[in-house]
């Protein structure tokens, strides 16, 4: 493993390479590189190891300028390790430039399928053996973190100390039907709860998807954008602050020009910055696969959507007598081909929603045993991870203790990190 040893003000921050096998089954195969940021606070070098996972999947860990929020709690009893997961960050990158190298559709496929939970937990494993000299570690998991943590439960509990989990416990059996439906539904409570405090917005929404239907406009990454993808931006539905975020979004959608009407500028860049997967392709090729357990997904989300009022990808938004929702954390086939940063792996992706032959990522027999302490916030409004799920996860996994709270949507990390944490901390030690 390679070290580089820098300095933020009252803290050691130690950035770490370490080569693993792509495949860790075939350990003498094709190798990546994984990388994680190591903060220690000045004096705390004897604390320790706290592995934190971000959110997913195809999220990078976070790159704190400043100490502050969750990971400033943190360092008053840890040393924190901000793990980039594989394709992601500066760990060897899986995205639209790299990943067609590996050859066709199918090469690209059997490539990316090694980029799930259970991997991240084998480098996970790496990483811990590196660092820790072999000794259990402690883990947070915000989101798509904590699926992983419901994995490394499974596969490796030795290596833990103990588990937090913020927004993310899993079903441990759940289709990807199962959840999209689940979160089809909450998603269109969160449309009707957005439109109850800004309902002027509605209109807004509807008259640029019907501009969309007749003039061509681009994004500034230079796609055209379809009303069907201007839907999308639906996914800040689910955040904290997200009903302000999309309310500035559209405020003030158009400008005219020599008598024209024209998507403002401005509001093609804000559209834009919510709907490019340019930093975070593996969110949109692995979305579905993170769900599949011995069955294919083929495009779960995308079959589904009609079983909701609201949702039709055709719905005339012309037609005010019925509901036209922003959808949420779902993704579909046709976005692959619309978004430049996805086009390239769109095959693939097709291909991997047809896959069959995932493995399980979750062993409930191992988790009824469960040794580990564990502790999970879980979020009573949470629009991306049901919690209907999350309790029956809760209550499958012998010794978690939940804090079920409708305090918080799905990032609530963001916004209370150091309460949550702190929370946590003392449900698992309880």
């Amino acid at each position: 493993m390679d070290t580089t040893r820098l300095r933020l003000p009252g803290h050691d921050v130690l950035e770490h390479t370490l080569t693993v096998p792509l495949d860790h089954t075939a350990p003498g195969g094709e190798r990546i590189e994984v990388f994680a940021r190591e903060i220690v606070r000045d004096g705390g070098a004897d604390r320790p190891h706290l592995l934190y996972l971000q959110g997913g999947p195809g999220g990078r860990a976070d790159r704190p300028a400043r100490i502050t929020g969750w990971v400033d709690r943190a360092l008053d009893d840890f040393r924190v390790v901000l793990l980039d997961q594989r394709g992601t960050g500066r760990s060897t990158p899986a995205d639209a430039l790299t990943v067609p190298a590996c050859g066709d559709a199918e090469a690209q496929a059997d490539y990316l399928a090694h980029f799930r939970a259970d991997a991240i937990v084998a480098d996970a494993e790496a990483l811990r053996a590196e660092l820790t000299g072999g000794r259990p570690w402690s883990a947070l998991g915000q989101s798509y973190g904590g699926f992983v943590l419901t994995t490394y439960l499974s596969r490796a509990p030795h290596g833990l100390r103990e588990v937090l989990v913020t927004g993310g416990l899993p079903g441990l059996t759940a289709s990807a039907e199962e959840v999209y439906r689940l979160t089809y539904a909450r998603t269109a409570a969160r449309n009707l709860e957005y439109l109850a405090r800004y309902p002027a917005d509605e209109q807004a929404l509807r008259d640029v998807a019907r501009h969309l239907a007749d003039t061509e406009e681009r994004l500034p990454t230079g796609e055209v954008l379809s009303a069907r993808r201007l839907r999308q931006i639906g996914i800040r539905l689910g955040a904290d602050l997200g009903f302000d975020a999309l309310h500035h979004v559209l405020e003030a959608p158009f400008v005219t020009v020599g008598g024209t009407r024209r998507l403002a500028r401005s509001f093609l860049a804000d559209a834009g910055a919510l709907l490019s997967h340019a930093t975070n392709p593996l969110y949109a090729v692995l979305h579905e696969p993170i769900y599949a357990q011995g069955s294919a997904t083929r495009w779960a989300a995308h079959r589904l959507r009609e079983e909701w009022d609201g949702f039709a990808e055709d719905a005339d938004p012309a037609d005010t007598s019925r509901p036209y929702h922003l959808t949420g954390e779902h993704v579909y086939p046709w976005q692959l081909r619309e978004d430049p940063a996805l086009a390239p792996l769109a095959d693939a992706a097709d291909l991997l929603a047809a896959k069959a032959d995932f493995p399980a990522l979750y062993d409930p027999e191992v988790l009824a045993a469960n040794e580990v302490p564990v502790a999970a916030a879980v979020y009573v409004d949470d629009m991306f991870v049901p919690l209907e799920l999350s309790r029956a996860t809760a209550a499958a996994v012998r010794g978690l203790r939940p804090w079920v709270t409708n305090e918080y949507h799905h990032d609530g990390i963001r916004s209370d990190g150091e309460r949550i944490l702190d929370r946590l901390l003392t449900l698992a030690r309880q």
